[in-house]
C-alpha cells in the first residue's frame, strides 16, 4: 500500500475529500504550517495523526522547509500532497521529494498560476476555467499536469460564486489523481510530461493525459 501526507495550511477540504474517497493511499499524518488550522481537528476526528509546525517559530524560510522536510523523511511517503497549503516551498525541499509532491491550483495551468486567481479569471474575461492537479517543481505552478477540471464562467458570476464551483471540481480531480499514482499508473515521458496509463475522461467535466496513439 502507498503512503502519504497531506500538507494543509487551513480547513483542509481537499484533505477530507482525499481520505472521504479512499483512494488506497494511506494518510500517515496530516501537517500544517498554522497550529490553529481546522483541518487538524477534522484529521484527529478520523483518528489520522496530526503534526503542527508554526513556521513563524523559525528564523527563516529555509530553517521552517528543513524542519518540515525532517518531519516527513521520518514518516517515509510515498507522496507529498499539498492541500490549500500556503507556503511557497524552496528548490532544496522540493528536491528531497522529487515527483513525489502534487499540488491543487485553482486555475487551468498554465493560466493564472499564483494567487488570486479567480479575481484575474474574471478579468480576463475568460469563458473556461477550473483546477489543475500537478507535480510540484521549483517553478511556481509549472510542474507536469496530472489532470484538470474546467468550470464555465457565468456572465453573473462573482469572485466568490466561481471559487465555490472551482472548490468541487477540486474536490473530484484531487482524489482521482490520488488514486493513479497508488495504482502505478502514472509516468513521466519527454520533458516531464505525465501519461496516466488506461486513463480517459471519465466525467464530461475533466479532462485528463490519454495514453499516445
Amino acid at each position: 500500500m502507498k503512503s502519504g501526507v497531506i500538507l494543509i495550511s487551513g480547513g483542509g477540504s481537499n484533505m477530507r475529500s482525499i481520505v472521504e474517497a479512499r483512494t488506497g493511499l494511506e494518510v500517515k499524518a496530516v501537517i500544517s504550517n498554522r497550529p490553529e488550522a481546522k483541518g487538524l481537528e477534522w484529521a484527529r476526528s478520523q483518528g489520522i495523526g496530526t503534526v503542527a509546525l508554526d513556521h513563524r517559530a523559525h528564523p527563516t524560510r529555509e530553517a521552517f522547509d528543513e524542519r518540515l522536510a525532517a518531519e516527513i523523511a521520518r514518516l517515509e511517503p510515498d507522496l507529498v500532497l499539498l492541500a490549500g497549503f500556503m507556503r511557497i516551498l524552496s528548490p532544496a525541499f522540493i528536491a528531497r521529494f522529487p515527483r513525489r509532491i502534487l499540488n491543487i491550483h485553482p486555475s487551468l495551468l498554465p493560466s493564472f498560476p499564483g494567487l488570486h486567481t479567480h479575481r484575474r479569471a474574471l478579468e480576463a474575461g475568460v469563458k473556461l476555467h477550473g483546477c489543475t492537479v500537478h507535480v510540484v517543481t521549483p517553478v511556481l505552478d509549472s510542474g507536469p499536469i496530472v489532470i484538470q477540471a474546467a468550470v464555465p464562467v457565468m456572465p453573473t458570476d462573482s469572485e466568490e460564486s466561481l471559487a465555490t464551483r472551482v472548490l468541487a471540481a477540486e474536490h473530484r480531480i484531487y482524489p482521482q489523481a490520488v488514486r493513479w499514482f497508488v495504482e502505478d499508473r502514472v509516468e513521466f515521458s519527454g520533458a516531464d510530461v505525465v501519461r496516466v496509463r488506461g486513463s480517459g475522461v471519465f466525467d464530461e467535466s475533466l479532462t485528463s493525459p490519454r495514453d499516445p496513439p
